[in-house]
Order: structure tokens, then sequence, then C-alpha cells
């Protein structure tokens, strides 16, 4: 079971109740960016809009690959940033969502878990993304990735399994 224990302004602290009765505070911070998302953000809205855009929105994943040579397909875009989380996304898919593009690839999340953020907290992040898409670009095909999977042969991810 997890409880929400307290908000604070740069982390929330999860208490975590185990079966024996002790507790285990995991934290994780909300607010954090990788140190090139402002210029990285900056970049993608300098870019010139084209109609019938296909963003492929996310993080190192996304950010390594170059769509539109990839699938020899001119009006992909690439909004991927190294090391983002699911609240950065967020705070930066206006930039998306004002281009009306005719699709999104969403992948996205890894780095939330590497951050300790709980799977629930990172499935609301997924349903928000996808609320404000269709709110704010009502035409615009929306496509989540699943995450890659991680075991505990990941040393970076071995707390992140459940």
């Amino acid at each position: 079971m997890i409880k929400l224990k307290k908000i604070l302004p740069l982390a929330i602290a999860i208490s975590l109740s185990l079966q024996a009765g002790a507790q285990v505070t995991a934290k994780w911070d909300s607010t954090y960016r990788p140190g090139k998302y402002a210029e990285k953000l900056a970049a993608f809205k300098a870019e010139p809009q084209a109609k019938r855009d296909f963003i492929f929105l996310g993080n190192s994943i996304t950010a390594g690959t170059n769509w539109s040579k990839l699938l020899d397909l001119p009006q992909a875009k690439n909004r991927g940033i190294s090391g983002d989380i699911t609240f950065g996304v967020l705070e930066r898919l206006q930039e998306v969502i004002d281009r009306k593009p005719a699709k999104v690839f969403v992948l996205i999340g890894i780095n939330d878990i590497a951050r300790n953020i709980p799977d629930s907290v990172i499935l609301a992040n997924y349903n928000k993304i996808i609320d404000r898409i269709r709110k704010g670009s009502r035409k615009t095909k929306i496509y989540f990735y699943t995450l890659l999977p991680v075991n505990s042969s990941f040393a970076k991810f071995k707390k992140s399994l459940r």
C-alpha cells in the first residue's frame, strides 16, 4: 500500500508500508529537468511548423534517433530530451499541442522509474498527457510505446523492480 505522506516543494515523500510494519521512505523529485532541457525546448519552439507533423515525444530513446531519416518521413519531428521524465513532458507539451500534429508518438517513463517516481504517478501523468492532447488538438492520433523491460541485471534500475 502506498500512502502520500507529505508534499514538499521540490520533492514528494512516499511512505511504503511493508508486511512487517516497517516503513521505508522513497523520495522523488517532480521538478527535475535535464541540463539541456531549456536549450532543447527553445530549439523546438524555433522550428518552423509544418502541416500534418508526426511528433516523436520522449527521452533519450526518442532523442537519439533521426526519425525523419529513419522513416523517410520529412514531417517527422523529434521532441526527445535525454534524461526527461513525465513531468518534463507535461511542462513542454503545449508546444506540441499548438502544432496540431497529425500524430504524436510518446515514449517516456524509464527515467521516472530510475528516479523512484511511483508507477501510479507515472500512469497518472500518461493520462494527463493524453487528456491535454485530446483537448488541445482533437484530430491528433496518440500512440504510446511501452517502456523497455528492466530486470535485476540492469543495476541502475534495481531499486525500481517491485
